[in-house]
């Protein structure tokens, strides 16, 4: 098929390379424009942006879609269809007109579960034990459109967003593959008005941790919020994002170490497996506490 890749950050490349390694004809790589990043802020491509360009792509990244220019810049690709991966935008109808078949969604949740922008993020802290992706025919609601195909995979006790999130990244290339080969035969599927739950943005300041919560609560929240913005505490006063946990068995007065960082909660403990001091590298427990000193008895958050 002739495709029109629309795509931003890193959990799209993989998607990107499954159609090139497919065959497909990709018409133009779409990504949002290039950012300032790190100490000189200097403008930094996006990673589909680079990745396209490896690839001998063209690569388009308007600021907008809303223009009479855009529109006419993507209706003359002629594209069968788009297929659209954590882009950034938001396409008008004119857009998801265009393309012959449509434009197609992969999206990181079984829908209506975890709409709308941090799906990964909120499955893990919800305490979900199941999530998947689903490829979705979109129309101007906010993750609305029937579903041509979903694939579902158990959430790990111990996965992080950043795992997870690399994990949906293959699945979705997996599957809008599949859904491509079968475009002609599936059957879109309408939306159940049951389950419907929104998956808000992640804000900084749901990352410090109280560690009067119960422990299950704390520990879906560290591994969540983990690589980033990662949950964060206070120990003898050093900034400390807790980056990795499991559950644990010991108990004791909330926010107090127990034992090689292993902190009580409100009812229960969190083993921390993996931290990361202020201006400090993340660095798995062991190597952690190797550089700072953190005797048990002492207590997080102050």
């Amino acid at each position: 098929m002739r495709i029109v890749f629309m795509g931003t950050p890193d959990f799209s490349v993989p998607v990107l390379d499954a159609l090139v390694e497919a065959g497909h004809d990709i018409a133009a790589a779409y990504c949002q424009p290039p950012r300032p990043a790190g100490r000189g802020k200097k403008e930094r491509p996006t990673p589909v942006h680079g990745r396209a360009l490896e690839l001998g792509l063209d690569v388009r990244h308007p600021a907008s879609l809303k223009t009479d220019n855009a529109l006419a810049d993507f209706s003359a690709l002629q594209a069968d269809i788009a297929v659209v991966v954590a882009y950034g935008l938001i396409l008008p109808q004119t857009i998801l007109d265009a393309p012959a078949k449509g434009c197609l969604n992969i999206h990181a949740s079984l829908l209506p579960r975890w709409r709308g922008a941090a799906p990964i993020h909120r499955a893990i802290m919800a305490g979900d034990n199941q999530t998947g992706v689903c490829i979705m025919q979109m129309e101007a609601g906010l993750d609305t459109g029937p579903v041509l195909l979903r694939v579902a995979t158990d959430i790990e006790t111990d996965e992080t967003t950043g795992q997870l999130h690399n994990r949906l990244s293959q699945l979705g290339a997996t599957a809008i593959i599949s859904a491509l080969a079968q475009l002609e035969t599936l059957v879109p599927e309408a939306q159940s008005d049951q389950g419907i739950t929104y998956a808000a943005k992640i804000l900084k300041d749901e990352a410090k941790i109280d560690w009067t919560k119960p422990a299950h609560i704390i520990d879906a929240q560290i591994r969540g919020l983990s690589p980033f913005p990662g949950a964060w505490t206070k120990i003898n006063g050093v900034r400390v994002k807790m980056l990795g946990s499991t559950v644990s068995s010991m108990t004791g007065p909330a926010g107090t170490i127990l034992s090689d960082l292993t902190i009580a909660c409100g009812d229960g403990a969190v083993q921390i497996t993996r931290a990361q001091r202020e201006g400090k590298s993340a660095q798995d427990t062991l190597t952690f506490l190797n550089g700072m000193d953190v005797p048990p008895g002492t207590v997080a958050g102050v």
